[in-house]
């Protein structure tokens, strides 16, 4: 059975604008203007039990009002939806002891007392016994690796071990599916990494299934086979991450270093010459897999001479994720696989080889 099924979901809001100056001002504290904000306008999506899900989008995309849905916390304007079963906003309660969550930027740790006071409270919330808890409590801390940061105030913890706190008290009551709204947000890289590694664990050992939200393109490619693309609360984009970057970054460059020096002018069919560097020794080319093999391209490039090394750049999500918010923020329409996608050219790619 699907962990969630969401059909046609939409959400309004009603919203009141004010004019702009002192009398506009005025006048909108009598008579307000009102508008409506389509948050979420007709989502339709499938998330398979355990299943590792990245759902991204810019900000304003709609995210984190779906994730609200999805929790019981908003009722929606229209639609349905399922989560393990249950419609959320009519059967929250019950929900509840079957689904964790995690908002990067809300604690549900109590900050004046120690994490195992928060765990031991969220036990008696569960309607866990003390046995479990106390059992459930040991695994986390040990695969969290917070058994040291127990006993020590909340307030007092760094942002990552506060952060591996709240994950492990989302997993107390052993849920069936976990949705985190940007987890990582102002860790460093050795805490993201943590992190995700034990998102990992736990879905590998407990089949817990994950819905992610994060701008960090690096938590997506880390953790999810599948990606949903969100953009004005539209769905834009469904497959898998793979097929994303297979897709969309389709250019590449290519460093490439010469026993000897190369001699004249450089041209090389199907590539870009962007930079003959070192004395002759460098070479940098930029090229479109969909238009030259990077066989044939190969092929020429060892026919200028003997090669020592060479590098292809492997294109990253940070690259399509980005055009995909400059795209928004410039209010052009996002197109899934149709081919009217521009190739992302690598960011950094003007440098020598």
């Amino acid at each position: 059975m699907p962990s969630i099924v969401v059909d046609n979901l939409r959400k309004t809001f009603a919203a009141k604008r004010k004019s702009a100056g002192l009398t506009g001002s005025l006048r909108a504290m009598v008579r307000p203007d009102r508008t409506t904000v389509e948050a979420v306008q007709g989502l339709s999506f499938r998330m398979d039990d355990g299943e590792l899900l990245g759902f991204i989008g810019p900000n304003g995309a709609g995210k984190s009002t779906t994730i609200k849905i999805l929790t019981g916390i908003l009722y929606p304007t229209s639609g349905t939806a399922e989560v393990l079963g249950f419609v959320p906003w009519r059967e929250r309660r019950k929900l509840a002891y079957h689904i964790g969550t995690v908002f990067g930027q809300r604690s549900q740790l109590w900050p004046h007392l120690p994490a195992i006071d928060t765990l031991a409270l969220f036990g008696k919330i569960y309607e866990l016994d003390h046995r479990t808890v106390r059992r459930r409590i040991t695994l986390l801390s040990e695969a969290f690796e917070i058994t040291h940061l127990l006993e020590t105030p909340v307030r007092k913890l760094s942002l990552g071990q506060r952060m591996r706190c709240e994950v492990a008290a989302s997993l107390l009551h052993q849920p069936r599916l976990i949705l985190l709204d940007e987890p990582s947000i102002g860790l460093d890289p050795v805490a993201k990494q943590r992190i995700r590694d034990m998102i990992i664990r736990m879905n590998a050992e407990e089949g817990v299934g994950v819905l992610l939200t994060s701008h960090d393109a690096g938590d997506i490619e880390a953790l999810c086979k599948r990606v949903i693309i969100v953009n004005h609360g539209q769905i834009v984009y469904d497959d898998r991450v793979s097929a994303l970057k297979r897709r969309y970054l389709t250019v590449k460059d290519v460093g490439v270093r010469f026993v000897e020096p190369i001699a004249g002018d450089v041209d090389i069919p199907g590539a870009e010459v962007v930079k003959v560097g070192g004395g002759g020794y460098g070479l940098k080319l930029r090229f479109d897999t969909t238009v030259t093999p990077a066989a044939e391209l190969l092929a020429h490039i060892g026919a200028l001479g003997g090669v020592e090394d060479v590098t292809i750049s492997d294109p990253s999500l940070e690259d399509v994720i980005r055009v995909i918010y400059e795209q928004a923020a410039a209010g052009e329409a996002i197109r899934p696989a149709d081919g009217s996608w521009p190739s992302v050219e690598p960011e950094g790619s003007e440098g020598a080889p």
